[in-house]
Order: structure tokens, then sequence, then C-alpha cells
């Protein structure tokens, strides 16, 4: 479920708790496991406030929310495997321990690693891939949070370029933004 998360917190990016929230509800919807929901709790956090474009320092802190989110963390405490994360387990390890793996929690660990490890979105997409495994799952999951850190125009062309059915995509996308944008808070 985290590796399709994207869509829900673009959607609810003006209402940060209900991006949380929903990104929660998304993931119930096929993997209900307690580590896979908090997973997209906190992902969905990282999300949005890459969004709204907090500094990558910021959103890699320590159990990030972003501004205007009630203390999410505090009334809901995440899981101990992503709260570990949260707390950045991926600023301490290196590989063999940081893995591109299907699970839920290194998988997101692994792409946290990458992001926090690199300075481009082709530098992170190539660092996540090349740890193996599971690369799609790590590269997606990397995806969404340098794509929105980076934006449209941090991904290399040649890249963009080679997407199938472009169009439809950056319109989807733009809708799913301009939702964001004009939402009333729930």
């Amino acid at each position: 479920s985290l590796m399709r998360l994207a869509p829900v917190p673009m959607f609810y990016a003006a209402n940060p708790t209900v991006a949380i929230r929903m990104s929660a509800e998304s993931s119930r919807t096929t993997h209900g496991a307690r580590a896979c929901v908090d997973a997209c709790r906190y992902f969905g956090a990282l999300l949005v406030g890459a969004l709204r474009g907090e500094a990558k320092e910021q959103l890699l802190a320590p159990r990030f929310l972003p501004s205007q989110a009630s203390p999410e963390w505090d009334e809901e405490p995440l899981c101990a495997e992503i709260d570990e994360i949260a707390a950045g387990s991926f600023r301490r390890k290196e590989p063999p321990d940081i893995a591109g793996e299907g699970y839920v929690v290194k998988a997101l660990e692994a792409a946290l690693w990458a992001f926090h490890k690199t300075g481009t979105y082709q530098e992170g997409c190539l660092l996540s891939v090349n740890l193996g495994d599971d690369a799609d799952t790590t590269a997606a999951i990397f995806g969404q949070i340098a794509g929105a850190h980076y934006g449209l125009e941090g991904i290399p062309l040649r890249w963009r370029e080679r997407i199938a059915r472009p169009r439809l995509i950056s319109n989807l996308a733009d809708g799913l933004l301009r939702c964001a944008h004009h939402a009333k808070p729930a």
C-alpha cells in the first residue's frame, strides 16, 4: 500500500491531519497490518510536508509532522518498527542493514535512506534500485518522496520522455494538486 500512496496525501494536502488519517485508510483497503497502516500515516505526513515545500532536513528530522497537523504521534503513536524509522534509523545504517525488500518496514527505511544519502532524484533513484531484491518497491516509495521534494523538473527529462501516456498522468497529478489547494478542512 505504501508504494501507491502519493495520490491520497496530494488530494488532502491542504489539511495535513486529514491527509495523515486518509493515508492510513488508504492502506487498510489492501494492507491492514499495523506496520503498513502506520507506515502510510508517517509517509503521508512526509509527502504533505514535501508538497508544502518543507526543507529536506526538516522532513528527515525525527518524527516529522507537517505544520498545522494535530500532534498525531502523541495522540496515536506509531508502532515500534515505524517509530524507529521516524526517529531516524535510516540515518544510522548502511547496507546490508539497509535492504530493498518488499516488507513495508524495510522498504520504507531503504527509500528514506536513499533520499537522505543523495542530493538529486536521479542519484537517489539509482541508489534505491541498486539495493536490489524488491527494487521496484523501494524505487516507487523513493520516487514519491523525491518527486514531491524535487518536483517534476528534478526528474531527468530523458526519464520523463519515456513515460507512457504522459499527458494523462500530468493531468491527473495537476488535478490532485488543484483539489489540495481548494480542499476545505474536514
